[in-house]
């Protein structure tokens, strides 16, 4: 198509620009997923889409906005509203996902590692675990292919943590912030968003200690701010509590606020063996 048919097109709004060539057609409303297209689109044959762009399309980390991230293996100009990465990328870590060529899961993560925190490199590994993805490229595999590569140690620290604990995946920014409180101050790790069964219900609750009886129900504003929700978790705490189970409810004001009488009350409860009590415990006396 000549350049005069595309200015025609244009002009008459069959064709929408979004980069250098690459169009949207008949409409300018183009989702999240047809800007990712686009600026793979705009980067050339070989790019692909990758770090937190991948990771959101993979499901293992939440939406944020800013540039679209995109790895190709030439050297390429800028782009307004891409960022670009150089790497040359072997064909076992590249896939196609909903129609976008797009980095594997484990190299998406392995990307993240050089810049994102352990902890969040440990969530996105049990993201991808709870939602069941395999790659015959694991991970490990591409610490080993990659011993010297920036990021690499996170991994492995990530990696060797998950190794014999209970699983479960964190859904939230506080239950975020509970992982480093705990380990800082040397408290054990729970199993996070377990399912306890009790008769004919099932009760999910954010953090459990299995082998005391102890639950610990982090109430952030978002997941608890109506009506209903408010209802629904004390529902859940009396039927938990009369099955002699301890429920423990922490706020973001509290984890921050006072982390070393919440460290010391959290010590005292989880040495205590268990279940077998009611104890409804709630921090700064709530």
């Amino acid at each position: 198509m000549g350049k005069d048919a595309i200015q025609h097109r244009i002009a008459s709004g069959r064709l929408h620009p979004l980069h250098a060539g690459v169009y949207a057609v008949g409409h300018p409303l183009v989702p999240r997923e047809g800007w990712w297209m686009a600026a793979v689109l705009a980067s050339g044959p070989d790019a692909v889409l990758s770090h937190r762009s991948a990771a959101t399309l993979w499901g293992i980390r939440g939406y944020s906005e800013g540039a679209v991230e995109v790895t190709l293996e030439r050297k390429s100009s800028a782009a307004r509203g891409i960022r670009r990465h150089r790497s040359a990328l072997p064909a076992d870590e590249i896939t196609v996902r909903e129609g976008i060529p797009v980095t594997t899961l484990p190299r998406t993560i392995f990307d993240l590692a050089a810049s994102e925190p352990v902890d969040a490199v440990e969530a996105m590994l049990r993201e991808a675990e709870f939602r069941e993805f395999r790659d015959r490229l694991s991970l490990r595999d591409l610490a080993e292919r990659y011993p010297g590569r920036r990021g690499v140690r996170k991994v492995r620290a990530a990696l060797s943590r998950l190794e014999g604990l209970p699983s479960g995946r964190r859904r939230s920014p506080l239950e975020e912030r509970f992982v480093p409180f705990l380990r800082r101050h040397r408290l054990p790790r729970p199993r996070f968003n377990d399912w306890i069964l009790l008769r004919e219900k099932r009760f999910q609750v954010d953090c459990h200690w299995p082998d005391r009886g102890e639950i610990v129900e982090l109430d952030g504003w978002q997941g608890h701010r109506t009506r209903s929700a408010f209802q629904s978790d004390r529902a859940k705490d009396r039927a938990l509590r009369i099955a002699g189970y301890s429920v423990t409810r922490i706020t973001w004001s509290q984890l921050e606020d006072e982390p070393e009488a919440l460290a010391a009350d959290l010590r005292k409860l989880l040495g205590q063996a268990g279940p077998g009590r009611i104890n409804l415990y709630l921090p700064g006396g709530g």
